[in-house]
């Protein structure tokens, strides 16, 4: 192997990752010295798991050759059943906050599950295309929120669901500043080691790109692609439900116009960025996961510079658009 290879080779697999450390020293210029305090990593991070979690159901789900753009609409309609829920159980049991949390966070991960699978059937069953199917699931399931909800919004009754979403796995102080491990993060970090292990160490995940690869060639291998396929849905859906209960624990509250809101946009753009083919049939967890801090390193660093939200949203685009470029130069 020549040494022109081996670059190569180094460039795509650790890409994102060099990527990632470029913009950490340009955000840290462009920020001194308020970036690089814990406090705000802390918070980068704790804003990017949200986004995380779903984005982690994404690769599976674009690696599989599909695509799905109803998981902010999603969000939005488990969580406001789970919070729904949550409060009738605590009426119902005279003020069991754990019991009414644990059964609320129950009942939206289950949603997410179902809805997750509704896709999957639609498209392996239905043979609709995925970009259609989830387009018009997100149309319902936000609308159904709304109606719901009459376009406002569902507020917890338990405070300790609320302490829950902002609490710690460890905490601990460096001179003056604060270090911790936020819940939500955690989250994100197990349940990317739990989906990497399936994707790289299990034939699911041998599966699942081989059919995002060629579908017809994994059929002829013997491969149940249909089965493959709606497993992709149903993982997505179970991680937007885990998202979903963590995001409306931090408010304690489900705004159902705004939330999960543009989730959709930030998963995709985290999975594309972090070097999942667009076309189906390669991607990486830790690359998404690098991907999702990369999207929030980019928005804080704007932040810091003053530069208007609505031109954020300009400067996501690009990258988005860039990132595919970068990925067809590569093909």
């Amino acid at each position: 192997m020549s040494a022109t290879t081996a670059k190569k080779i180094d460039l795509e697999k650790y890409g994102a990752l060099i990527a990632l450390g470029a913009l950490f020293v340009l955000a840290s210029i462009i920020g001194w010295p308020y970036f690089i305090r814990p406090e705000n990593l802390v918070n980068v991070m704790r804003q990017s798991s949200y986004t995380g979690i779903i984005a982690l159901g994404m690769t599976f789900v674009i690696i599989s050759g599909g695509i799905d753009l109803s998981v902010g609409a999603v969000a939005a309609f488990v969580a406001s059943c789970g919070v729904l829920f949550m409060n009738w159980v605590l009426q119902a049991t005279g003020g069991n906050e754990v019991l009414a949390i644990l059964g609320g966070v129950s009942v939206m991960i289950a949603l997410g599950f179902v809805t997750g699978a509704l896709n999957g059937l639609l498209i392996t069953k239905g043979k609709i295309v995925p970009f259609i199917v989830t387009l018009g699931t997100m149309s319902i399931f936000r609308y159904l929120s709304l109606q719901m909800a009459n376009a406002g919004e569902f507020a917890s009754q338990s405070q300790l669901y609320g302490t829950f979403g902002m609490s710690k796995i460890f905490e601990f102080t460096v001179g003056d500043q604060a270090v911790s491990l936020p819940v939500p993060v955690f989250t994100m970090l197990a349940l990317a080691a739990i989906l990497a292990f399936l994707l790289d160490n299990t034939r699911y995940g041998r599966y699942l790109c081989a059919v995002g690869s060629n579908a017809r060639v994994a059929q002829y291998s013997a491969v149940r692609i249909d089965r493959v396929r709606f497993w992709a849905y149903a993982i997505n859906g179970m991680c937007v439900g885990a998202s979903a209960a963590l995001l409306a624990a931090r408010f304690n509250t489900v705004s159902t116009p705004n939330f999960g809101l543009g989730s959709e946009l930030d998963a995709i753009a985290a999975t594309i960025i972090g070097g999942t083919a667009m076309a189906g049939g390669r991607g990486s967890i830790w690359g998404t996961i690098i991907g999702v801090f990369m999207l929030q390193f980019i928005q804080n660093m704007l932040n810091m510079a003053g530069l208007s939200p609505y031109l954020q949203g300009v400067v996501k685009g690009i990258v988005i658009i860039g990132s595919v470029y970068i990925q067809k130069q590569r093909q």
